[in-house]
């Protein structure tokens, strides 16, 4: 005879705010109160909630700049191995090596290499594509982007605690307090 299963574990818990300054306040006191694993939703962006949620900076800015000037370094050493080394012309006495010709190339090729590191670094950072998020489990979540705030503690957290969490939840004085199935 198959045991019982036991149900699987939320994926955590979500209280919903009725506008931005609740939702800030909220995050500010769910961070002091040594959450780490939170998560905020707003339909505009709300100064100070990434500081709030304590969010720390990306390291997409050094990688946007390394593959930028990857990209108009090589720019720049093609057009010499080809104008200086491979096929040296003697076009009208200029130099093999004219580096003012070479900017207009070795400028695209530096956007080129940080668009492209930008693009690709963006998708891998946030985990694109995700065509499913447990958030959507919950009914009332369709609202996020329309007139709702929400502030989202995952069951990872190393402080969650179903009943623990949901009261202090429930001190925010929220709305509401939604379990989320995974």
């Amino acid at each position: 005879m198959d045991a019982p299963k036991n149900p699987p574990a939320p994926y955590g818990l979500l209280a919903e705010f009725d506008g931005p300054d609740e939702l800030l306040a909220a995050s500010r006191r769910t961070h002091e109160a040594g959450y780490r694993k939170i998560d905020a939703f707003s339909p505009f962006p709300v100064h100070g909630l990434d500081e709030a949620i304590g969010v720390k900076r990306t390291r997409l800015p050094y990688l946007v700049l390394t593959f930028g000037l990857l990209g108009a370094l090589t720019g720049l050493t093609l057009q010499y191995w080809v104008s200086a080394i491979q096929y040296p012309l003697n076009i009208g006495g200029r130099p093999f090596f004219s580096w003012p010709s070479f900017i207009p190339i070795t400028f695209e090729c530096g956007i080129i290499g940080a668009a492209f590191s930008a693009a690709i670094g963006m998708i891998l950072a946030n985990k694109l594509p995700m065509p499913y998020h447990p958030l959507f489990n919950v009914a009332a979540f369709a609202r996020a982007s329309q007139d709702r705030f929400f502030l989202c503690v995952e069951s990872t957290d190393p402080l969650f605690d179903p009943e623990k969490t949901r009261t202090f939840l429930q001190s925010l004085n929220p709305h509401e307090v939604f379990c989320v199935d995974p």
